[in-house]
Formats: structure tokens, sequence, C-alpha cells
């Protein structure tokens, strides 16, 4: 596994790569030094050609992140806390760049910037011991990971006002219920089905699925028009490319593709 300081490491399994949060002593808290790693991770994977999937996971048995270090927090002082700021926000913003489909694997605890993680991903895996929410109103403050802007785009503006001004948690199949995760599995297996959901992706053209992924993403909230035109630019972008070509040379031929990725 390559590390990307003490907490966070990224391993390899084939076309796919697994972004870990590895600060077991405290549920994957991030500190300032594991926003540091987290940012310095996705800009690597954000530059490797070679990753056509991410998922982020956790080696915490009991959490994927229980969100901001507030033991780091209480011994702040308002310019620290000023200071700290760009390299939290620089971490959350890694995970939401990633030019690659990105999947979040979650157990346990994913709550305030730890369920901002997995609101930054495509997609969200999530096993029945799963407890999400942003609870961060009940400390003072407010979701300052993507929260307020990644949760109403997924279940809308009042459901999202009902979980932000409650700060309630919701247990995995409640979460479900309201689509707040895509994919709920059995305890224990949610690791290993989102590396699979991401290898099957990753079967797909490189250059297909960054390009759909960016015309999704910059599309959302344009009128249809304004989108269409987006998407026009897109598929142009990958119409006379390598990989298209590929792709249709192997339909042809009957065989698997073999992606150039260009």
């Amino acid at each position: 596994m390559e590390r990307f300081g003490e907490w966070v490491g990224v391993d390899r399994h084939g076309f796919v790569a697994e972004l870990v949060m590895d600060r077991p002593k405290a549920m994957n808290a991030v500190s300032t030094a594991m926003a540091d790693g987290l940012a310095q991770a996705c800009a690597a994977l954000a530059a490797d050609g070679s990753v056509r999937a991410v998922v982020v996971s956790s080696t915490h048995a009991r959490a994927f992140c229980v969100g901001a270090d507030l033991k780091e927090r209480n011994s702040f002082s308002d310019a620290d806390l000023r200071r700290q700021r760009p390299r939290t926000r620089a971490a959350y913003t890694g995970v939401l760049d990633l030019p690659m489909p990105t999947i979040a694997a979650v157990h346990g605890f994913a709550l305030g910037g730890g369920f901002e993680l997995a609101l930054a991903c495509d997609l969200i895996v999530a096993d029945g011991t799963a407890v999400v929410g942003l609870p961060e109103v009940s400390v003072g403050v407010i979701p300052g990971g993507g929260g307020t802007q990644l949760l109403p785009r997924r279940v809308g503006a009042a459901r999202a006002a009902e979980l932000v001004f409650t700060a309630r948690r919701v247990p995995a199949a409640e979460a479900a219920r309201l689509g707040l995760v895509d994919e709920l599995v059995a305890d224990g297996e949610d690791r290993t089905e989102a590396l699979a959901l991401a290898a099957r992706i990753a079967r797909n053209s490189p250059v297909g699925l960054r390009a759909a992924k960016r015309a999704m993403r910059l599309g959302h909230g344009l009128d249809l028009r304004a989108g269409l035109e987006l998407e026009d630019g897109a598929w142009r972008s990958v119409a006379f490319s390598g990989d298209r070509a590929e792709g249709v040379a192997a339909f042809n031929e009957k065989r698997d593709p073999e992606w150039p990725g260009e």
C-alpha cells in the first residue's frame, strides 16, 4: 500500500484504486494531518490515467469516518481554525473532484465530515451497520465539507433541511429508503461489494467514464438546452479518441476491448 502521511493509504486492484482511511484509534476522525493525506492521495489519483475507478474505504471495524477531529479542534484558537480551513477543505474537494467514478464503502458511523466524504463520491455502498448523518448544528457549526450542497442534490431540499436542522443520525435501512445510500448490502460486505462494483465499472472505457462523469457533474442544475450542449462537448471529447475506435472494433470483432485510455 502506498502511504500518504500516517493515516491515508492507496491500494491497487488492477484498474481500481482503493483510497483507505486508516486512523483506527480515532475512528478516522479527520485531523489536519489526515486531511493533508487525503488531499495528497486524491491529487495523485486524479493525475493517474491508469485508474478507472476509486473506492473510498476504512480500516476501522465500527466506523467509516466520524467527521472532524473535535479533540484537535478543542485546542485551536480562532487563528488556528482559519489556517486549518483550506487544508480540510482540500480533502473534501479532492474526493469530489476525482475525475473517475468513485464509490464509498460505508459501515458503522459516517457522520459529519465522514458522511460528506461519502456524499462526495458518485455512489455509496453501505452495510447494515451504517449510521449516517450531518450533526454539525448540534455542536455549533454547519456542514463544511460540501454537505449543505451535496445532500440536497441527492435527496431534495426539504429532506436535506430536515436532516441538517435536526442533526439526527439515520440507520442503514432508513438511509437506503431515503436515498442517502445507493446500495444496502449484508453486514461486513460493503468493501467487497464496492470493489466488485468498481471492477465492473473499470471494464469500460476510461476516456468514456471520465467524460460521462464530467458531463453529469457539470450539467447538474443547468437548463436542458445548456445541459445538452455540455453533453455534446463531452461526446466530442471521446468520439474521436482511441478508446472509441477500439470499442467499435472490439464490438465488431466480438472480443473484449483493450482500451488505450486516450
